[in-house]
């Protein structure tokens, strides 16, 4: 595998990555921003003639993919032996074999995160003990959001105290739509302290925000309340990641750092399936954010499916056939 940078992996518990504090909202200023929906499309589809990557550097980059993947399962009918064995593919993502093929058995890959429901928090950080991949878990009402404040935060602290050492949490999408900033501003700040020492994921569920212009200013108020992540979308909304709002969001991000020095990840979540999708979104932050946003401290995909797709395209590089899909299970 080439040492370019791309691919270099770090360890990536969430307890040693950087911590935002936040910083007092400038209400006055959110007014004045505005997204030109044109121009985001026009610079997104510039990216694909502007980078390309093939052989072995399209492999390095996929190995990088997979050290960001939050590997999820959010089902009703999940059980602690679903989230095990999902667990077990966490921390050997990639079979071994692939893995000497790559000349990447040293690296100690594994996924970024794996995020479930509070219910099988304890299922996972049993799993995953020793391992050093954090266990997210959505909560907040995910992912309507709509229970009482005081149930949402009851529900964050229960997940911190089972072991989450990161809690994805979906914003009120009522605050946005009618421009009560102050009200989002608040209520992430209160997200944030139940949080206590796990890092707060704050879910925007874009494709519900009804513009790029309210997409900019919710992730500027999540960033401001403290928010170590921005994410598009719970996966569960009729639209949810796009490389347009994604755009938007990691200029938010760009320029929050530029005006704090605070540093924020991103995590694109629904519809990323694929490892050419996924090259694309790995594109753009290394495009918009640079190379020291590649890694799991910084970047996240959300997904259950990319993993597979992933797998086959790197067996695809090692062997030159694409192999069935049912060697490369995901429990």
């Amino acid at each position: 595998m080439p040492s370019d940078n791309i691919v270099e992996l770090d360890a990536h518990c969430a307890s040693g990555a950087e911590r935002n504090p936040g910083v007092p909202l400038d209400l006055e200023g959110l007014e004045h921003i505005r997204v030109n929906l044109s121009a985001s499309e026009r610079r997104i589809a510039s990216l694909s003639g502007r980078r390309s990557v093939k052989k072995e550097w399209q492999a390095a980059w996929l190995v990088k993919a997979i050290s960001c993947i939050d590997l999820t399962t959010l089902s009703g009918d999940d059980t602690p032996d679903r989230v095990r064995r999902l667990c077990a593919k966490a921390r050997m993502p990639l079979r071994k074999d692939l893995q000497t093929s790559l000349g990447i058995e040293h690296l100690g890959l594994t996924t970024g995160a794996v995020c479930v429901y509070h219910d099988m928090v304890a299922a996972a950080v049993s799993a995953l003990q020793g391992s050093g991949v954090p266990v997210a878990a959505v909560s907040t009402g995910f992912p309507a959001g709509l229970s009482p404040l005081e149930t949402r935060l009851r529900e964050i602290e229960l997940s911190v105290a089972a072991g989450a050492q990161e809690i994805d949490i979906v914003i009120s999408r009522r605050h946005v739509l009618t421009g009560n900033w102050q009200a989002l501003f608040d209520e992430i700040v209160a997200f944030r302290e139940a949080c206590g020492p796990a890092h707060l994921k704050t879910i925007l569920a874009t494709g519900q925000l009804g513009s790029l212009t309210n997409v900019a200013r919710a992730s500027l108020v999540a960033m401001h309340a403290g928010a170590d992540f921005i994410k598009t979308s719970t996966g569960m909304e009729g639209v949810n990641a796009t490389l347009p709002v994604s755009l938007t969001m990691v200029r938010a991000i760009r320029d929050y750092h530029d005006r704090t020095g605070h540093v924020v990840g991103f995590k694109p979540a629904g519809g990323v399936s694929d490892a050419k999708t996924a090259l694309a979104y790995l594109i753009l932050i290394k495009e918009e954010l640079g190379a020291e946003w590649l890694t799991p401290e910084r970047f996240r995909f959300g997904a259950s499916s990319l993993l597979g797709d992933i797998e086959r395209q790197l067996e695809h590089f090692v062997t030159g056939h694409y192999s069935a899909s049912n060697r490369h299970p995901m429990s």
